[in-house]
């Protein structure tokens, strides 16, 4: 069982070369500050995710990076060029919205084209790029339509073509996904991450769905009141969270405290041998690790008993809360079809509780 990374950050892949570096973001709107000294390294044709609730300071970053907004501190890096001494327009870096913003009274290949004709490139050129962002995004049977006559997930297509004719070396989207429905969405979360892989360019993506963080995502960066909670993998995020709101924030989790003491932990009345420092200790147990219990005991697993306050139904598996006889209520998730139940045997392995950091409180 290992403790939680000190570092609230990983770093990128150190096999693709850092594309964009943020480094030490404030921002205040008068007395009300939004980030707080964001530092954050983004590689090179990497699939970053900003996750975090609403007020997190999440979309205030994209628009510092886009260029929208200016930091109060710190700098922005594009490889060996500042980037935040420059106006929007001479930033390599698209972004696409929440709202798709196309105009209604051009077709969709005359909207991806519009920003090449007002940089004045040669018709042929434009027609070639345009031709080719169609192709990307597989829309290139709807060249002729205007907006209200495709659907809202060609509409996303045609807003990632626009920004994409443009070939900037970063893509940055700001909830892109929110508008659709729950089958597109997901439908559409596939086809971005594939068309991100095509194209090989950075996209810097903002939500504030878990779920989503977590299927398309390279790396998470998990923002809380301005400031970084960690920086992981989704697979290091979900099962190493560094802290308990990281744990809590993504999926369900079991939050336990106790003490360690002379090689024992305590958390009420489950016990295990652990090789820490004495002093209180959390842990983070996700559902899916506290299991029905077996008639073979084995060696080092923990085992509780407790009645089931209620059973949730989540398809192949269902969620139940079970109170223990010392007030401990653990979340267990378990196979469908194993029946109700009003008292279980629990058990999970100490290997699968996650060491981690109590967050403080933030304003």
């Amino acid at each position: 069982m290992s403790p939680a990374s000190e570092s609230q950050s990983a770093p990128p892949d150190p096999s693709r070369p850092a594309l964009l570096s943020v480094r030490n973001v404030a921002k205040a709107f008068g007395r009300n500050t939004v980030l707080r000294n964001v530092s954050l390294e983004i590689a090179e044709g990497e699939f970053l995710t900003i996750l975090g609730e609403s007020g997190s300071g999440k979309t205030t970053l994209l628009r510092i990076i886009a260029g929208f907004e200016s930091a109060t501190s710190g700098e922005l890096w594009m490889g060996a060029e500042r980037l935040d001494h420059q106006p929007p327009y001479r930033r390599r870096v698209n972004t696409v919205f929440q709202s798709y913003a196309l105009f209604p009274h051009l077709t969709v290949e005359e909207n991806i084209g519009y920003g090449l004709r007002i940089a004045r490139r040669p018709a042929a050129e434009i027609a070639q790029r345009v031709s080719d962002a169609l192709d990307k995004v597989k829309m290139s049977a709807h060249a002729k339509a205007k907006p209200s006559k495709i659907s809202g997930g060609q509409q996303q297509r045609v807003a990632l073509a626009r920004a994409l004719v443009n070939r900037p070396r970063l893509l940055l989207l700001d909830e892109p996904l929110s508008a659709l429905d729950a089958n597109l969405r997901r439908q559409m979360q596939v086809e971005l991450k594939s068309l991100q892989r095509e194209v090989g360019i950075t996209f810097v993506f903002v939500t504030h769905d878990q779920e989503e963080a977590m299927v398309m995502s390279d790396r998470i960066a998990l923002l809380r009141s301005g400031e970084l909670e960690q920086v992981a993998s989704p697979r290091e995020i979900y099962s190493r969270p560094a802290t308990s709101y990281v744990a809590q924030f993504v999926g369900h989790t079991n939050l336990l405290k106790g003490q360690a003491q002379a090689g024992i932990v305590r958390c009420a009345s489950l016990t295990w041998p652990a090789s820490l420092p004495n002093g209180p200790v959390l842990f983070s147990l996700r559902p899916e690790h506290v299991r029905l219990a077996g008639k073979d005991k084995a060696t080092g697993i923990v085992r509780t008993r407790g009645r089931v306050l209620n059973q949730a139904f989540h398809g192949a598996t269902e969620l139940i809360r079970v109170e223990c006889a010392d007030g401990l209520v653990l979340i267990a998730r378990i196979p469908s079809g194993t029946g109700s139940h009003n008292e279980v045997e629990l058990e999970f392995s100490p290997a699968d509780a996650a060491l981690i950091r109590d967050s403080p409180e933030r304003d």
